[in-house]
């Protein structure tokens, strides 16, 4: 059958869309004249919406409207015809949208091993077992052109998306700040909803007279930010949709990991990633906040384990 139509459905977060890429970059190398009509999150199309091949972008914003299922249907249907519709998304709802795409091959993203593989290699063995091939995941792909700073540029990521269990604290992430701003310019990221645990680090640099910082968090759009991390010397960040950036373009990156399995979900192909975990007993629990209310998995990380990784 000649696939000349592609529908592709990605995940909602940033990081696990971003972790999907090898996988897509194997389906557009498998089908190179292939139209693709790219579905996702606002924020995870925005990231990958300028891949080679994509003809059309749709934000899923069914949430927002009404009865979603009556929303996902419709959206099913504006998709037309396609020869192949693939998902890397698991849930009831994304099955419930495929039921009704126009598809003769159809694909939802299933768990192909039970033991602890890193995410990639995830989507990327369901992607040649669905299709029947044999390819090999490559690096992590955004295409964006990385941001000139003019001078040597640390970017710190204190967010999280998931929940506070996987944020470092503001004050540790400010200690480091204060003591790297000698050699590099400072730049501070976050979402929306991390403006106040940016404005922290902020106070803490300003209590220090410390003015080479850029507190840049709820002001980029996804590809400003994607921009302005590619163009980092060093990046210390939480696991999170960022750290995923980073890795695209090899910056060199400080990982902080507590609650989370870092062999499942840490740079991807980044031989200069660092990561920093304290292997506690409790962790990974993957809990949004941490069950045992003491959070030692972060707590007891402290700026100079960092500070002592950048240095060598």
């Amino acid at each position: 059958m000649k696939i000349e139509k592609i529908f592709i459905e990605i995940p909602t977060w940033l990081g696990d869309a971003i972790m999907t890429t090898p996988a897509i970059e194997n389906i557009i190398k498998t089908y190179p004249k292939a139209k693709i009509t790219l579905l996702g999150s606002y924020v995870s199309t925005q990231a990958l919406g300028n891949f080679k091949n994509i003809e059309k972008v749709i934000v899923d914003d069914t949430k927002k409207r009404g009865n979603r299922y009556i929303n996902l249907y419709s959206l099913a249907k504006q998709i037309g015809k396609v020869d192949l519709a693939i998902s890397f998304r698991r849930s009831f709802s994304s099955k419930f949208m495929m039921f009704f795409i126009d598809s003769q091959k159809k694909y939802n993203y299933k768990r192909l091993q039970k033991e602890q593989i890193h995410q990639v290699l995830r989507y990327n063995d369901f992607i040649n077992y669905e299709l029947n091939l044999q390819n090999k995941a490559g690096d992590l792909k955004l295409y964006f052109k990385p941001f000139s700073y003019d001078k040597a540029t640390l970017g710190i990521n204190p967010g999280a998306t998931y929940g506070s269990a996987k944020r470092w604290y503001p004050n540790e992430f400010a200690k480091v700040a204060i003591k790297m701003s000698k050699e590099y310019d400072i730049v501070i990221f976050g979402g929306p909803s991390e403006i106040d645990i940016a404005k922290d680090i902020e106070d803490e640099l300003i209590s220090n007279k410390i003015s080479n910082y850029q507190n840049l968090a709820g002001k980029t759009t996804i590809p400003e930010l994607i921009e302005k991390i590619a163009g980092l010397d060093i990046f210390i960040t939480n696991d999170s949709g960022p750290m995923h950036v980073a890795a695209a373009y090899k910056v060199k990156t400080v990982a902080i990991f507590g609650p989370t399995r870092f062999k499942e979900t840490n740079q991807w192909n980044n031989s200069n990633e660092n990561i920093i975990t304290k292997n506690l007993e409790c962790a990974p629990c993957m809990k949004r906040v941490c069950p045992l209310k003491h959070h030692n998995c972060m707590k007891l990380i402290t700026a100079n384990d960092v500070l002592k990784v950048i240095d060598n």
